[in-house]
């Protein structure tokens, strides 16, 4: 399946690696169906995996159907089909990617009928702005460009290609719908709970913000607390009088803000103390 599997310390319990979705969802229903049968010989293995491979295509192929009809649009592709039932195993901070793309499609739909824009046209677009998250290639490129080299490959029209793909600005919005489809996935990322961010980008952020501090001189210390919404600056008193430490303050936070994606903001807190001792 190509996916590693790693026993774990604690009992009864099993990792497995992969940065493909549907390979892990192979290898995790192969595993529970051999446990179950207790056979591990590597023929049976292998048909376990060759069953349940045949299983997920027809999931795969029932749930592209399901999108497609929920979101409206008939007449798609198998190849369109097959993408768009990847979307169910697939996650943005947490975030479904199905449920994402059917969101974003309801909202842009009202959107466009609002302000008299093409309805079908946003929310085809809406439907079709991640399905670059789900290519099956190892390109490096960014899923917006992806995006559009899928639907031009598919043949759809260039109105819509911009209208799903602008919606990172690396190309510019070339209609009413465009702005639509950027303005539903917005929303539809942006509510509550919607999304988490997974657990090394947010070690990383959080050492980005203390790196930043920590760079400027006359620091000595610097933490990121409460989630990373807040910034202590530990400076040093002998070196740092008042005024500057204010500055410090401003000048952190621009390269904070400049430098480092921070949900909701930071408050920058920058702390000059002065210690008078005396032994007696």
């Amino acid at each position: 399946t190509g996916v590693e599997l790693d026993l774990e310390e604690s009992p009864n319990s099993v990792r497995l690696s992969s940065f493909d979705p549907v390979r892990r969802y192979i290898a995790k229903l192969s595993l529970e169906r051999l446990i179950k049968e207790d056979k591990f010989q590597p023929e049976n293995i292998e048909k376990v995996v060759v069953q349940i491979k045949g299983e997920i295509e027809r999931e795969i192929k029932k749930e592209g159907e399901r999108i497609a009809l929920e979101a409206g649009l008939g007449g798609l592709s198998a190849g369109i089909i097959d993408l768009l039932g990847r979307f169910k195993f697939r996650t943005s901070y947490g975030q479904n990617l199905a449920k994402h793309s059917l969101e974003t499609v309801n909202l842009a739909g009202y959107m466009a009928a609002e302000v008299g824009g093409d309805v079908e046209l946003a929310k085809a677009a809406a439907l079709f702005h991640d399905i670059g998250k789900v290519a099956t290639s190892d390109s490096d490129e960014p899923h917006d460009v992806l995006t559009r080299k899928i639907l031009e490959r598919f043949g759809f029209p260039e109105k819509l290609v911009n209208a799903a793909a602008s919606h990172h600005d690396r190309e510019e919005k070339k209609s009413v719908e465009a702005e639509l489809v950027y303005i539903a996935d917005a929303i539809s990322g942006s509510r509550p709970g919607a999304r988490y961010e997974d657990i090394e980008g947010y070690v990383k952020r959080i050492g980005s913000l203390e790196d930043i501090a920590k760079s400027f001189p006359g620091v000595e210390d610097a933490y990121a607390i409460s989630a990373g919404r807040e910034l202590r600056v530990i400076v040093k008193a002998q070196e740092i009088p008042d005024e500057q430490a204010k500055k410090m303050a401003h000048d952190v936070g621009k390269r904070v803000r400049d430098e480092v994606i921070t949900p909701g903001g930071v408050k920058v807190v920058v702390i000059r103390e002065s210690r008078f001792e005396e032994q007696v």
